[in-house]
C-alpha cells in the first residue's frame, strides 16, 4: 500500500464519495480547505500514481478515481474501513449484523452529533437472491429488535438488495444518493467499492 498524506486520503474519499461530480483543483481545494497550488500538487501525484485519471472540461481540468486498476479499488476500500476505525463503537455495536456479503452502512446525525441525533439511521444491503433474502432479512429483524430493546435511540433502518442499491445509484436516486455520500461503511467495503465501481461517471 502507497504512502498517502492526509490530504491525498482526503482527496481520495472525496472523488469516492461525491462519484456524480467532477472535480479540479480550485473546487477541491474550498472542500479540503487548502491552497489551489496545493490541490494541483495532490492531483499531479495521484495522476503519476495512476490512482486517479484526468479529463478537460472546458478550461478547467477534472479529475475522477481510475477504477481500471484494481489497486485503486483496493486502496478505495481500505480507507473505508480505516475511516470506519474513526467509529468503533458503533462497529462493536452492530457487529452482529456483520455477514458476508452485507453492506452495513450508518449515516446521518448519529454520525455528525450522536448526542442531539434523535434517532440512529443505518443502511443494510444484502444478497439479490429471493431465498437468501427472506432469510437474511428474518435475522436481521432479530438482531434489529435486540438491539432497540437496548439502544437509548431510535434504530431507523432502510434495507436494500446489491440489485436496489446500483439501480437507486444508477438512476441517481437523490434521496439514496444523498445518504451514501454522507454514509460510514462499517462493513462491506469491497463489495461497496465494487458497486460504486460501475454507477461512476468517467
Amino acid at each position: 500500500m502507497m504512502s498517502l498524506t492526509k490530504k491525498e486520503r482526503e482527496v481520495l474519499l472525496v472523488l469516492f464519495k461525491e462519484f456524480t461530480a467532477f472535480y479540479n483543483a480550485n473546487s477541491i481545494s474550498k472542500i479540503l480547505k487548502i491552497s489551489h497550488v496545493g490541490a494541483q500538487k495532490i492531483f499531479k501525484r495521484l495522476l503519476q500514481e495512476n490512482l486517479v485519471i484526468s479529463k478537460t472540461i472546458g478550461k478547467a481540468i477534472t479529475y475522477k478515481l481510475n477504477f481500471n486498476d484494481n489497486y485503486v479499488c483496493q486502496l478505495i476500500a481500505f480507507l473505508l474501513a480505516d475511516e470506519a476505525n474513526s467509529f468503533k463503537r458503533w462497529k462493536e455495536e452492530f457487529k452482529e449484523l456483520f455477514k458476508k456479503d452485507m453492506i452495513i452502512m450508518i449515516f446521518g446525525s448519529a454520525v455528525k452529533d450522536y448526542v442531539h441525533a434523535k434517532d440512529i439511521d443505518l443502511m443494510i444491503v444484502m444478497e439479490n437472491k429471493p431465498a437468501e433474502k427472506l432469510k437474511q432479512i428474518k435475522e436481521l429483524n432479530k438482531i434489529l429488535k435486540k438491539k432497540e430493546d437496548i439502544l437509548p435511540k431510535k434504530l431507523h433502518v432502510i434495507k436494500l438488495t446489491h440489485q436496489d442499491l446500483s439501480e437507486n445509484l444508477k438512476n441517481r436516486n437523490t434521496a439514496i444518493i444523498d445518504i451514501v455520500k454522507n454514509a460510514i461503511i462499517l462493513h462491506g467495503q469491497d463489495k461497496y467499492v465494487e458497486m460504486l465501481k460501475y454507477v461512476t461517471i468517467l
